[in-house]
């Protein structure tokens, strides 16, 4: 099911009020990740995971530019996600489920950090969102 038009224009928005601290946010998703569901560090074994670390900063940046370039094609996902998709089910070999958890923290590191713009409208529109970005990221495992 694809976004509205007054769905794509909550996402946008949002994102353009998050813009200075995308990285932030990629962050502190890792993070809430990889404490509430421990099994996701499994694919991180050389990574540093302790909050703040440099390599997680680092990773949370990567997610949140695929992010960024997600809401920027929002409507050509498939074109814009096709290369990080098939490096996660080709090479990283992540399982599936692992992204639509990560959506699941990024949500709450959105609603966190902009409590206000945060509306029941705007969670239905990312929830949506991230969800299409996750179908996308998954689907080179079929």
């Amino acid at each position: 099911m694809s976004l509205t038009k007054s769905e794509r224009t909550i996402i946008m928005s949002l994102w353009d009020k998050v813009s200075s601290q995308t990285e932030a946010i990629g962050t502190e998703a890792l993070e809430r990740l990889f404490s509430s569901y421990p099994q996701t560090k499994t694919y991180f074994p050389h990574f540093d995971l302790h909050p703040g670390s440099a390599q997680l900063r680092a990773h949370g940046a990567k997610v949140a530019a695929a992010v960024g370039e997600a809401v920027r094609n929002v409507d050509n996902l498939p074109s814009a996600l096709s290369k990080l998709s098939e490096l996660h089910a080709y090479v990283l070999r992540v399982d599936p489920v692992n992204f639509k958890l990560l959506s699941h923290c990024l949500l709450i590191s959105l609603a966190v950090r902009l409590p206000a713009d945060f509306t029941a409208e705007t969670h239905a529109a990312w929830d949506k969102f991230l969800c299409q970005v996750s179908a996308v990221l998954t689907e080179k495992y079929r």
